[in-house]
């Protein structure tokens, strides 16, 4: 039998590699290279063998490719051998014989060394190579540093989570919740997965001999009381052990401790005692009064409360690692802590045990309840139970992303410390999560092609010159400033360092060209810089969304979902506030409040009015409508809601920016030129989602299936500025802009490509029509340096309406028509009329009738509130290349979205 097959089987029987894993399948000896590549497994065999040897927890148990932390994994190995099983450094390897797989034949000739050491000759492990060894070819290890550079490490056989899981734990959990077990006939066989294997095999053949006597069985009712009785004795059992640990540990050891030590070993434990005791009388209550019936309002009303597990679970490791440093420097806690263990529970578990239970049962919660959903036959109850099965699963994702997010800050931290003072303290915790690391030549214009290993966040990529196993930091490239662009020469050539992608400036600026070894390793980079350059530039209709850390567990203003994770786990409007995923953010409904004015600035977007008199907060405002604004005789207030009926109005303070709740009584209508009264309802706007490819035809732009030739026919009697969006007959689902200008008839091609819409890669939009609104008042040489304007003319608006840009201002029909325009399609602020409104001095004259299609609340006085199928009569199209009508309806006229109401063919 070869050697490496022989290391196999040594690894199987130092329970490291399951006896399943494919390594024992394969004739491949790099499989096993694959299996070893990121130290992770070899670190879990030297504590295999010797749990002082080596602490796990100080091991990166999910280095997800990361050539650094793979390679501190290998080191931390390769140290171990030699200071604590005397290996000679000769005898051992170096971390890139293994990581890149360039000497893999040392590796095993290290772990052989190793198999004869005495610590493993105790165990009764056979050591090898043995007597059968074949002879040893080294041919078979030439080609596996190739190989490595084109397969990625896999975890395929799932030996660690991303998560390190903690099965002691877990038992200790079950144990200690352990609850006497009910006659068969009231408890189902499989009702008891959340409980330890042992009492669950034990009920289940209970259940299968009371079946034999009892060929009825159980009714579903009977397993869904024993779901809900279970619930209910794991509570009080859980909440008893929240109160002992309070009692018999908290209560001795302040005498011990200082408040910094108490704080860190029990952290917020107290807390988590108030929380479950609330919890329990009312599970007991509704247990009592209902039979558990009532349970899932519980759950609902209290997941807010068990929030408080975020703090816990991410701090628990460092409570774990005071305890052991006090039990090895106090003599004085040691014994303290020895007579609590004692006198609580005869010595079974230790502190340490005890204080995992707080996790393991907050992460139980889900269990217990698709227990209860399965067995719950009553539809209303079963779909009530469902939404609170759905909020502790949410509650469980987020805790569990709480602790990865902890191991991945000690990663971040250990990638601080790894380099020398070029390097801020506490930089790399901005910017993000890391997404790839190795080494790549580098070249810049007039310099040499310079070595650099990279490392790459969110936010920024570090280039940094080796020095031993440390770094210095060369150059530091803000992310946000930079777009990816490949090198398709370099697709051709098949030698190595010779694949490259350039990383270019968007405004002027220094850009770079990167080198990789492979095609495969470039394809990974520019996979993880466009993910990167993603995350900052995500989109989202009109918002300015940015990377941001929550302090507090956030909900998604989308999906209702918390916002997972310790830091940057979601995104904020930089202009209202809104939060949301990532996945949420083409979801989310138009931005409601534009960034506050600069001082003195008066915006034309919403109504204004004027304290008539200073309010200081008296009288105050019902509890509901919080925060309170106070007002300074004359400041200028820019409304956001008033309802005419309402005696409380919500509004900006233009001198302090600050939003609330003010007294109607308390303002005036502003009357100044450009800022009409205050009359009707103003409400926030929901923008309507991307149309559906059958709904572009209501748009005055969209014309249909056309071939670049039509276009050109039927755009060359047009007016410079006038333009039409046409389905691509040779590419159905593909669009193109085409535009008269400068008497020619020019034709853009707009991309899609993962859900995004552009023109030019440097900006990116979530659908056709936000790509649209945006050239409407951007020029389009962004994309292309001589087609300098925007999209003006809508091909299909009506001649009237261009012959009233054309004609004399003096007309007095033109120049109304004119004030009502829309100026920016960014917040659709409109130029307001003069004070007065125009139909009470005009007569307007009807353009057709339409139908609403849609509900649609007015945000603003300007725009008019439709129902569906509400009749409106249209006043005016000057606002089409906005998306925005005039019209009427029962005698209220104002503005309204032209894709929310369907055209009536006369």
């Amino acid at each position: 039998m070869e050697e490496w097959r022989q290391c196999c089987r040594w690894l199987i029987d130092c329970k490291v590699l399951p006896v399943s894993h494919r390594v024992t399948r394969s004739d491949e000896v790099f499989d096993l290279a694959q299996a070893l590549r990121d130290g992770v497994l070899l670190c879990q065999l030297l504590h295999n063998l010797n749990p002082q040897s080596i602490n796990l927890k100080e091991i990166n148990l999910r280095p997800q490719m990361s050539q650094f932390l793979c390679l501190k994994n290998i080191r931390t190995f390769i140290n171990c051998c030699h200071e604590q099983y005397g290996i000679r450094k000769n005898d051992l390897f170096d971390a890139f014989d293994l990581f890149d797989v360039r000497d893999f034949g040392k590796v095993i000739s290290a772990l052989s060394r190793l198999s004869q050491h005495p610590t493993c000759q105790s165990k009764n492990i056979r050591p090898f190579p043995n007597e059968e060894t074949t002879d040893y070819n080294e041919d078979i290890y030439r080609s596996l540093e190739e190989m490595a550079d084109e397969r990625e490490i896999e975890n395929e056989e799932e030996l660690y989570d991303c998560v390190p899981c903690d099965v002691e734990g877990d038992e200790i959990y079950e144990d200690i919740m352990k609850v006497e077990a009910h006659p068969p006939s009231l408890r189902p066989a499989n009702s008891f997965t959340s409980l330890c294997p042992t009492l669950q095999k034990r009920l289940v053949l209970d259940y299968i001999g009371s079946l034999k006597q009892d060929k009825g069985g159980m009714t579903e009712d009977d397993k869904r009381n024993c779901c809900a009785k279970e619930i209910k004795e794991t509570e009080e059992k859980y909440a008893a052990t929240l109160e002992s640990i309070e009692k018999n540990y908290m209560g001795p050891l302040r005498l011990t401790l200082t408040q910094l030590e108490m704080e860190t070993i029990f952290m917020n434990i107290e807390e988590l005692h108030r929380v479950h005791r609330a919890f329990v009388a009312e599970i007991r209550q509704s247990y009592s009064l209902s039979g558990g019936r009532k349970f899932h309002e519980l759950f609902l009303t209290f997941k807010p409360r068990l929030l408080i597990y975020g703090r816990y679970c991410s701090q628990l490791e460092g409570a774990h690692t005071c305890i052991n440093r006090l039990l090895q420097t106090r003599e004085d806690f040691k014994n303290k802590l020895d007579e609590c263990t004692t006198k609580e529970n005869g010595g079974k578990f230790s502190l340490r045990d005890l204080l995992v239970v707080p996790m393991q049962r907050v992460l139980k919660y889900h269990l217990l309840l698709k227990e209860l959903h399965k067995h719950t036959t009553d539809q209303t109850e079963k779909t009530q139970v469902k939404r609170a099965l759905d909020a502790m699963e949410d509650l469980a994702m987020y805790l569990n992303e709480v602790k990865r997010d902890n191991e991945t800050l000690k990663q971040i931290v250990e990638i601080q410390r790894s380099f020398d003072s070029s390097l801020k303290v506490d930089t790399l915790l901005d910017y993000g999560k890391l997404k790839m690391d190795g080494d790549l030549k580098v070249l810049q214009v007039g310099r040499a092609k310079q070595e650099r290993y990279v490392f790459l966040f969110d936010k920024a990529a570090l280039m940094c010159k080796r020095k031993g196993d440390n770094f210095e930091l060369k150059h530091s490239l803000e992310l946000a400033s930079y777009k990816i662009t490949n090198d398709p020469t370099s697709n051709k050539d098949s030698r190595k360092w010779s694949h490259s992608f350039y990383l270019t400036p968007l405004m002027a600026g220094e850009g770079y060209q990167f080198f990789c070894k492979t095609e495969e390793l470039k394809r990974k980079w520019t996979k993880n810089f466009e993910m990167a350059l993603s995350n900052l530039r995500p989109g989202g209709y009109q918002h300015e969304f940015q990377m941001h850390t929550f302090e507090r567990a956030t909900e998604c203003h989308v999906c209702h979902m918390l916002l997972k994770g310790l830091f940057y786990q979601g995104y904020q409007c930089q202009k209202c506030g809104a939060e949301a995923h990532k996945e949420c953010l083409d979801k989310i409904m138009q931005c409601q409040r534009p960034l506050p004015p600069s001082p003195g600035q008066i915006p034309s977007g919403l109504p204004h009015v004027q304290a008539a008199q200073a309010y200081q907060g008296a009288p105050l405002p019902p509890l509901k409508l919080q925060p309170t604004l106070m007002l300074s005789c004359g400041e200028m207030v820019e409304l956001t809601r008033a309802e005419p009926e309402s005696a409380w109005w919500e509004g900006r303070s233009l001198m302090s920016h600050q939003v609330g709740f003010f007294p109607r009584d308390f303002v005036k209508p502003v009357t100044k030129l450009g800022l009409q009264p205050v009359q009707g309802t103003v409400k926030m706007v929901n923008r309507p989602t991307e149309p559906s490819k059958s709904e572009f035809h209501y748009f005055a732009w969209f014309v249909g299936t056309m071939d670049r030739e039509q276009a050109n026919q039927q755009l060359r009697k047009r007016s410079n500025g006038t333009y039409l969006i046409r389905e691509r007959p040779d590419g159905p689902g593909e669009y193109a802009i085409s535009i008269c200008f400068n008497n020619e008839v020019k034709h853009i091609k707009i991309i899609i490509k993962d859900g995004w819409h552009h023109i030019t890669e440097h900006r990116r939009f979530r659908g056709l029509v936000e790509l649209i609104e945006y050239y409407q008042s951007h020029s389009l040489k962004e994309g292309f340096r001589a087609l300098d304007t925007t999209l003006q003319h809508p091909f299909n608006e009506r001649e009237p309406s261009r012959a009233v840009t054309r004609g004399n201002s003096a007309n007095s029909a033109g120049h109304v028509s004119a004030s009502f325009s829309l100026l920016n399609s960014q917040n659709f602020s409109f130029v307001p009329p003069s004070a007065a409104p125009f139909w009470s001095v005009f007569s307007p004259r009807m353009l057709g009738t339409a139908v609403a299609r849609y509900s649609f609340s007015a945000r603003d006085m300007r725009e008019l509130s439709l129902s569906q199928g509400d009749v409106v009569k249209i006043y005016s199209k000057s606002g089409a290349n906005q998306g925005w009508w005039r019209g009427e309806v029962d005698g209220r006229v104002g503005w309204f979205p032209s894709t929310y109401v369907e055209e009536e063919v006369v």
